[in-house]
């Protein structure tokens, strides 16, 4: 019984270790990919802009997330209401999802549930 409870004990501690690794990378190079997946979660739509648009958008002192900086090549992404993106010209709707289309685009127009 000692031994059984002993490799119970070891794989306790070693999903912990792994737990805290995950954890502490949430602000490296692994976190990227999660903050990414975290605002995708709460955008109910997606659309990418000219950089033009952006440039807009960055006078408006709408601010870009810093998860885009951390990219390579970093893109500018936003949180903006839908009224506004309306007044955008050059919005193009992309799915809201992690896939070539919406990561190949530099600038990204995020809108919120419910805005």
């Amino acid at each position: 019984m000692t031994g059984l409870l002993q490799r119970r004990a070891r794989e306790v501690r070693q999903r912990r270790a792994v737990l805290a690794w995950e954890y502490r990378q949430r602000r490296h190079s692994k976190g990227v990919w999660f903050r990414l997946r975290r605002a995708l979660v709460d955008a109910e739509s997606a659309w990418a802009v000219s950089d033009a648009d952006a440039e807009a958008l960055c006078m408006e002192a709408f601010a870009a997330l810093s998860v885009g900086r951390a990219l390579s090549p970093p893109k500018r992404i936003f949180f903006v209401p839908s009224a506004r993106l309306a007044q955008l010209p050059s919005r193009r709707r992309l799915p809201v999802r992690l896939g070539a289309e919406l990561l190949g685009t530099p600038n990204l127009v995020l809108v919120r549930h419910g805005e």
